[in-house]
């Protein structure tokens, strides 16, 4: 998929949900966005019109669903400025065409790439994303990624993708409407995706300041290494076991990083054995795809279980640390770094609560984890070069 390409930014545009409009409806949605790098940047996009992974109970969306028919009527990249405040630098913005023509039909559960468009983007300015979306009714539906936006995010009634000036659009909710993945013209030495639920995404983290680990971790190694985190809110180990397209995305990576577990204990009350069985199936797929490829797992991060959820939480990282150790390529222990001092490792510590006493990691607790994930990671592709 990468080739000469690599994803313009750490922020996830994984899908978790679908939008089904009472009506037909034709929305302009904008998104603020900071790029790994800036200058003049060719970029593209490539989307999948699917439902990455599970939300909630499933009663409203589940992986794999199919989303409906809809035009996409326009689509701009743009020098968003150095405010995200709905308005974009007049003049800097660039249409994003499709096999040369503006606008296009996407087809039920279609994948497919854009044409090329050239934007500059000035040092330390975010880069804008405004498409407009015509759907004609609840019977197609829009997949999309729900939750605390990490991104700066408006809305508008109509066609304004063009439109240089902030009138007329609203910020949004908890509606993050992005294309599957945005890359820009950049030869790396490897991509290392980024699989995980909400802890992965970075939810509750600071609105633009990509404080989440995975941000961090991608500053570290620098734009020369490709980074993608496709980390989706609610998201568990069983999405991914059954021909899923989510996980399509993470057989892209020459590397994986896998951090997955926590809503398959606290949201699905799945058993040790049920999500044992489901790393395994995930970690077996992923190197049936790629034989050379690199998987680390992380264990389950500290996220406040008790009583049986601790249970399972502790059964499964006892089984990462000893067991899975053999058919990885390395187990970073998130757990360690994120929980309190046994016997109270399942609790996250204090410090990296996110607000009302949430257990979702802080944009602290994502320094924590990349400074802990960078030095270790450095030292286990040392072990594997002195090794070869």
């Amino acid at each position: 998929m990468f080739e000469e390409w690599t994803s313009l930014t750490t922020l996830s545009s994984a899908a978790n949900f679908m939008w089904r409009p009472e009506q037909k409806t034709s929305t302009t949605f904008r998104t603020y966005i900071r790029p790994r790098e800036f200058g003049l940047l060719p970029i593209k996009l490539w989307h999948s019109n699917t439902v990455d992974s599970t939300w909630a109970d499933g009663s409203e969306s589940r992986a794999n669903d199919h989303g409906g028919r809809w035009r996409i009527e326009r689509c701009v990249v743009a020098d968003g400025g150095s405010l995200p405040d709905g308005s974009i630098v007049e003049g800097s913005e660039r249409t994003v065409m499709f096999d040369g023509e503006i606008s296009r039909i996407v087809e039920q559960g279609e994948q497919f790439w854009s044409d090329v468009a050239t934007v500059y983007i000035p040092d330390q300015h975010f880069l804008a994303f405004s498409w407009t979306l015509t759907i004609e009714g609840p019977l197609n539906g829009l997949p999309y990624n729900t939750e605390t936006l990490l991104a700066s995010a408006y809305e508008a009634e109509g066609d304004h993708a063009a439109q240089s000036t902030g009138e007329g659009f609203v910020p949004g909710s908890n509606r993050q409407v992005l294309p599957s993945l945005l890359v820009y013209k950049k030869s790396v030495s490897k991509h290392i995706v980024f699989l995980g639920d909400s802890i992965t995404q970075g939810v509750r983290t600071e609105q633009d300041e990509y404080a989440f680990w995975a941000a961090k971790i991608a500053a570290g190694l620098g734009p020369e290494v490709g980074v993608w985190n496709v980390g989706s809110g609610w998201a568990r180990a069983y999405d991914l076991v059954h021909e899923s397209v989510w996980l399509t995305k993470a057989k892209q990576g020459d590397e994986a990083v896998i951090c997955l577990g926590v809503n398959d204990i606290g949201t699905a009350n799945r058993s040790a054995e049920q999500l044992i069985a489901d790393l395994r199936s995930i970690i077996k797929q992923l190197q049936s795809n790629k034989p050379d490829g690199k998987i680390w797992l992380c264990t389950l991060p500290a996220f406040n279980f008790e009583g049986a959820q601790e249970f399972v939480w502790r059964t499964v990282n006892d089984w990462i640390r000893h067991t899975a150790a053999d058919s990885v390529t390395g187990i970073f222990d998130i757990a360690k770094v994120l929980g309190q001092p046994e016997p109270h490792g399942q609790l996250l510590q204090t410090a990296y609560m996110s607000p009302h006493n949430d257990p979702h990691p802080n944009g602290l607790a994502g320094t924590a984890v990349a400074d802990a994930f960078l030095g270790w990671y450095k030292s286990e592709r040392s072990l594997i070069i002195s090794s070869d």
